[in-house]
């Protein structure tokens, strides 16, 4: 099967991640892939497998996530079977796409919590199906959008770093990092989006107890970072809040925390707690579009009202004053749901079974 995937640009965030991986499995699976970008580049771009075609259409990096010079006469010219687009820049051009490849079903990709532009809406009535990563983010294009629950399959996002062994805590980096044995670490891995909210949680754990033994770790970097380092500055509290960078691969990170903590207001599905949950850590996490489809709520995750920060503290509170026996044991459970869950090779599989239908009727 030869199988166009669409994505703007390959930055480091979770939509990112899930273009490369899905890209990466099917030629592994033996299919001619193809991914366009619009812009050339990327923090991801060396993560794409050499069996992988990767055309940018920017000659060179305009800085333009909307421009996409010339990608019907691209798309049509590598005459796909199907056409999988990712991300809300590429979706605007789903639509259009679908027009120019009329014999080939051209999907388009929920994936996202804040509203869609227009041409991203009108292209949910042009592609021939559209796959939403959280049931939320289907019922969402049903009640808002109108879009007819038959066209929608739900396949959820797949673990991008699945543990490959027996988890061992890393004390060496928590070492590196100033934390002691008995130091609880709370670990955001995101881009720094204003959507992401890393700054709700650096006011969430500027109100813990004096007395308790905390660091917060932030993993990514983006245009909002700039203003959180200011106000950790601002609140004195640079000896307990790291801002650690960008990571290709936070394993490391999964493997040295305690706790994840995400505050983001605008999700679908979040990668970051999936991860998290894979590598057994407990969830907190305010409520967002998909965020209950992340952990099991009550057991592995807690859900906290948006904007409740007394509610977030204090569930923080607990956690880390939990025995460490019943944390062990919420721990197991996290990993055995995220692992059966979020699947690689089950979330791939689904995928090429929809396409193997969606071809069957075209």
């Amino acid at each position: 099967m030869k199988i166009l995937l669409v994505q703007d640009y390959l930055r480091s965030g979770g939509t990112e991640r899930q273009s490369v991986l899905l890209a990466n499995a099917f030629a592994s699976d033996g299919h001619e892939v193809r991914l366009i970008t619009f812009r050339p580049g990327g923090a991801l771009a060396q993560t794409l497998a050499a069996s992988v075609g990767c055309a940018p259409l920017q000659s060179f990096d305009l800085r333009l996530d909307w421009l996409a010079p010339g990608l019907g006469a691209r798309a049509a010219e590598f005459a796909p079977d199907i056409a999988l687009c990712m991300g809300r820049m590429a979706n605007c051009y789903a639509g259009a796409l679908q027009g120019r490849l009329p014999h080939a079903p051209v999907l388009g990709t929920m994936r996202t919590g804040k509203p869609l532009p227009l041409l991203f809406r009108r292209s949910l009535r042009r592609v021939r199906h559209l796959v939403a990563n959280s049931a939320d983010a289907r019922d969402t294009l049903v009640a808002r959008y109108a879009v007819p629950a038959t066209k929608i399959t739900v396949i959820h996002n797949s673990l991008v770093f699945p543990p490959q062994s027996a988890l061992s805590r890393n004390e060496a980096l928590r070492a590196q990092l100033g934390a002691g044995p008995a130091t609880k670490v709370l670990l955001s891995v995101a881009m720094f989006r204003p959507e992401k909210n890393q700054r709700e949680l650096v006011e969430i754990a500027a109100g813990l107890p004096l007395d308790v033994d905390w660091q917060l770790w932030f993993a990514g970097d983006g245009p909002a970072r700039a203003a959180c380092e200011q106000l950790v500055a601002e609140k004195n509290l640079a000896a307990r809040i790291k801002f650690l960078g960008f990571h290709r691969d936070p394993t490391p990170l999964y493997c040295a925390a305690d706790l994840a903590v995400h505050a983001s207001a605008s999700e679908a599905l979040s990668n970051f707690l999936i991860e998290a949950q894979a590598h057994g850590l407990l969830a907190i996490a305010y409520a967002a579009q998909g965020i209950g489809e992340c952990f099991v709520p009550g057991r592995t995750g807690w859900i906290i009202p948006a904007g409740d920060r007394t509610a977030f503290r204090a569930t923080l509170s607990r956690r880390i004053s939990e025995p460490a026996l019943a944390h062990a044991e919420r721990s197991a459970d996290a990993q055995a749901f995220a692992r059966r869950q979020f699947d690689p090779t089950r979330q791939v599989a689904a995928y090429l079974d929809l396409f193997a239908r969606l071809r069957a009727t075209s």
